[in-house]
């Protein structure tokens, strides 16, 4: 049996933090910091200065002096959670299928700010690449096949506001560091169907991608594949696009 110490986290304030939120979970309505104080246990002082850091991060609103209740950020993560698990959940078997035909890494790999994360992945030793990037790992949208297929799907004042932002800095001598260039590649990028990746995050790594849409046509994910620059094959385009076709009916989008 586990001792009461290991079920606690390690930090006191995360522990009277997780009490507040648990306790503003089980009301619809706003609570007051008395009553947060008196089912927590916690002094109203040391419970406020708790809550008003949760407002600062957006966990907790703040609707009136006095009272609180779970904040927005909480469901924006947890729209975010579940939005990577049912992506996750209905591309494996499919992602697994595509990486038997190219024996390459197969990649999932979802937009959060001006990056992108990668959230799943099948390889296998014999592809003859070695993964750098794993499972959690982060890229610039504008150095990645899958980056470049969310940057298409803005509009141009929201592609130069991302240029503007992260300065286009590149990895390789292969990168897209000029606005003009950049903007060039994602209208082939719209007309095509398809990004790709020459050399621009990794020397020696090439990728294509392709788009996986949800039930009300948003982009919300890419599947890629990466392989080293001498054996990308274009032969596999039409698998990788009928693989998101496939991922992308699985969430409820109909073309």
């Amino acid at each position: 049996m586990k001792s009461k110490e290991a079920q606690t986290p390690a930090i006191q304030v995360l522990e009277r933090m997780f009490a507040l939120l648990d306790v503003l979970a089980s009301h619809q309505d706003p609570v007051s910091l008395k009553a947060l104080s008196e089912t927590t246990g916690l002094h109203p002082s040391t419970a406020h200065r708790i809550l008003n850091d949760l407002t600062l991060g957006r966990f907790v609103d703040r609707p009136e002096a006095g009272s609180y209740r779970l904040g927005m950020r909480l469901l924006e993560l947890g729209n975010l959670v579940k939005a990577r698990l049912d992506v996750r959940d209905a591309a494996l078997p499919a992602m697994r299928e595509l990486h038997k035909f190219t024996h390459q890494p197969v990649n999932l790999s979802v937009r959060q700010g001006d990056e992108i994360v990668y959230i799943e992945r099948t390889y296998s030793e014999r592809s003859g690449m070695q993964v750098v990037r794993a499972v959690g790992g982060r890229a610039p949208l504008h150095l990645t096949s899958v980056g470049k297929l969310f940057l298409a799907s803005d509009d141009s004042p929201r592609v130069r506001a991302y240029a503007t932002r992260t300065g286009l800095a590149g990895h390789t001598r292969n990168s897209l560091t000029d606005i003009g260039a950049l903007e060039r590649e994602l209208a082939m990028v719209r007309q095509r169907g398809i990004a790709r990746d020459d050399e621009e995050l990794e020397l020696g790594v090439r990728c294509m991608a392709a788009g996986i849409y949800d039930d009300q046509a948003k982009l919300v994910a890419g599947l890629s594949i990466s392989a080293p620059a001498d054996r990308l094959e274009e032969g596999w385009v039409v698998r990788l696009k009928e693989t998101a076709v496939q991922i992308s009916t699985a969430l409820g989008h109909r073309a």
